[in-house]
């Protein structure tokens, strides 16, 4: 087990130590779950009000925050979420497997592996693979004819990376993903389905994270492509000739159709999709559940399905609250309209909800309706 002193710690992030500085630090944790032994974190004003009900002795807390309990160490820093991420990296304690070949990997000869890479039992590599300095196959993985995994990559297990796709430097792909599995593409002939031939590949740019269950299809002809930096979620579909710019965020469940490009720093949140053949520009958000449906300008929030501009949803949000006053009040002015017929014919309504013949009715002239 990994420990601590907290002026350690606090040396690490850059931190400005307040407290006991030899204090043992065995560990990280949430701030309400934190024992007096593990540092937690308390990053925003909701949870510096929460601090009395922590049993945590040491806190990282922001620069700015004031009204500190003092009955605790702090470690002040500028950016506590960086911190959090060095903290992170320096309690983890996972062991990578060593470097070689799994006696119960099966790599084809004409497969090129670099040096210091470690393949797992029933890693299956196949002819003309090849496989970059210092990369983790996780067991179970399968690597197509001719696909190439970059320097540095971690493929956990179960993953498939099918033939002559090629994934970029430091990429990480989590368990069960499958990367350049067949374009979803039919051509309809006689009422059959008549299959069309998926003969592109994928390529995936530095840095991408991809997560478990992701799906991302073989171009029918050229290239699926994923920017360098983009983080793509749990259980997402990328269609066949989709284009994802650098630094993307594609958050769970999300969905994006055939040949749709997308720009730089598109964030997709949850559950939202993405129509086909569509252009989406830089920078744009998509949020949860939302429907895109039309080419989206750079800089641009949309919500809703279809997917509107974002402050046009709040504003149709805030009438449509209004909707049961305005019924309300139609209903009432009905009302007011049909005694006011009654008295101006005799006592026959011709309103819209009366069965009396519109050619008895007697239009009134020069009356005003007050109240």
């Amino acid at each position: 087990m990994k420990q601590y002193k907290l002026a350690e710690l606090a040396e690490l992030v850059h931190g400005e130590l307040v407290g006991e500085s030899d204090l043992e630090i065995v560990g990280l944790a949430d701030l309400l779950q934190a024992g007096p032994q593990e540092l937690a974190f308390a990053m925003e004003r909701v949870w510096l009000e929460r601090i009395p009900q922590s049993s945590a002795r040491a806190i990282v807390v922001s620069k700015m925050a004031d009204h500190l309990p003092p009955d605790r160490s702090y470690v002040r820093v500028e950016h506590p979420r960086q911190a959090m991420i060095c903290l992170l990296q320096a309690f983890d304690s996972t062991i990578p497997p060593p470097p070689g070949q799994h006696a119960q990997a099966v790599v084809a000869p004409t497969a090129r592996i670099g040096e210091g890479v470690s393949i797992g039992p029933f890693v299956v590599v196949e002819d003309g693979a090849s496989i970059g300095a210092g990369t983790i196959i996780w067991p179970g993985t399968y690597i197509g004819t001719g696909a190439a995994i970059g320097k540095g990559c971690k493929l956990y297990a179960n993953v498939s990376v099918r033939e002559n796709c090629i994934i970029g430097n430091d990429c990480i792909i989590h368990s069960g993903a499958v990367i350049g599995s067949d374009g979803y593409g039919f051509v309809q002939v006689d009422k059959k389905h008549i299959k069309i031939p998926q003969i592109g590949i994928v390529v995936i740019g530095d840095r991408v994270e991809i997560g478990a269950n992701v799906t991302i299809d073989r171009a029918t002809m050229g290239e699926t492509r994923i920017g360098s930096g983009t983080k793509i979620d749990n259980l997402a579909q990328i269609a066949h000739n989709v284009e994802l710019g650098e630094d993307c965020l594609v958050v769970a469940q999300v969905g994006i159709a055939g040949s749709t490009r997308l720009g730089q720093r598109v964030t997709l949140a949850g559950q939202s999709g993405v129509g086909g053949h569509l252009v989406i520009g830089d920078d744009v958000v998509v949020s949860g559940q939302s429907a895109v449906t039309k080419n989206t300008a750079t800089g641009q929030t949309v919500t809703g399905s279809p997917a509107r501009p974002h402050r046009e949803v709040l504003h149709l949000q805030a009438h449509y609250q209004r909707l049961p006053k305005l019924v309300a009040d139609v209903e009432s002015l009905r009302q007011r309209l049909a005694d006011l017929e009654r008295r101006l014919n005799g006592g026959h309504v011709t309103t819209a909800d009366s069965s009396t013949a519109p050619e008895q009715w007697v239009p009134a002239k020069d009356i005003e309706i007050t109240g």
